[in-house]
């Protein structure tokens, strides 16, 4: 299980505000980016679970972390059922991620103190989600969902719900501002933050510069 809990899980997304989303059937090049990311100041990550045999690339890059990151919380993202966020849970994942809202995996979760975030793209399914204990709402896919709009008018009648935006949040003055300024708690960046060219030439001090740069943005733009 993970040595982080829920709370300080949901205390340090709040106060990063940026959260990697990768994923890399490669277990050394998932360590090589996961470390880029730490040193860009980074302390949650999530590791999506899209490929066959990525909860073996899991455990041993949370191992590494557990060894060489210490302050490196690492999570599990595209998991849409209860078994799966079980075995993850079971791997030490410091939090869960969904595209979708699946009450059984809330559950799972619930019961082990593990932060869930379901993915949600109406008013209803996040009053659901918030009814069965989620305290971070992912809203997937945001640009298609409405994008800094949707955000902002979700916040109105509902100015405690917090909101991750994943999909279409760009690492740039001009996506942050706009995502943090409608009411995002905090973004999820993957291949915009994480290049796939950079990755592929080893150029690992790329992602940690991109990582400071994230960072100092989601710090001067987002409503504390």
């Amino acid at each position: 299980m993970s040595c982080f809990t829920r709370i300080q899980v949901i205390n340090t997304m709040m106060k990063a505000g940026i959260i990697p989303v990768f994923y890399h059937q490669d277990a050394a090049t998932a360590k090589n980016v996961l470390k880029a990311c730490y040193d860009g100041g980074i302390r949650v990550f999530e590791f999506t679970n899209r490929g066959d045999f990525a909860h073996v690339v899991f455990r041993e890059i949370n191992q590494f972390a557990a060894a060489e990151l210490p302050d490196m919380i690492l999570g599990v993202g595209s998991v849409i059922e209860q078994g799966t966020a079980s075995l993850y849970m079971q791997l030490g994942a410091g939090f869960v991620v969904s595209p979708v809202l699946n009450e059984d995996t809330g559950r799972a979760c619930n019961r082990r103190k593990v932060l869930w975030m379901p993915g949600c793209g109406s008013v209803s399914e996040i009053s659901r989600a918030e009814e069965l204990g989620a305290e971070i709402i992912k809203i997937f896919p945001a640009s298609q969902v409405g994008g800094p709009a949707f955000i902002e008018a979700v916040k109105g009648p509902m100015p405690w719900t917090n909101i991750m935006p994943t999909g279409g949040v760009e690492p740039t003055d001009e996506s942050l501002k706009a995502w943090f300024g409608a009411g995002a708690a905090v973004v999820g960046m993957g291949s915009q933050l994480l290049k796939k060219s950079w990755i592929e030439q080893g150029n690992f001090s790329q992602i940690t510069s991109a990582c400071q740069t994230a960072l100092a943005l989601a710090a001067k733009y987002k409503k504390h």
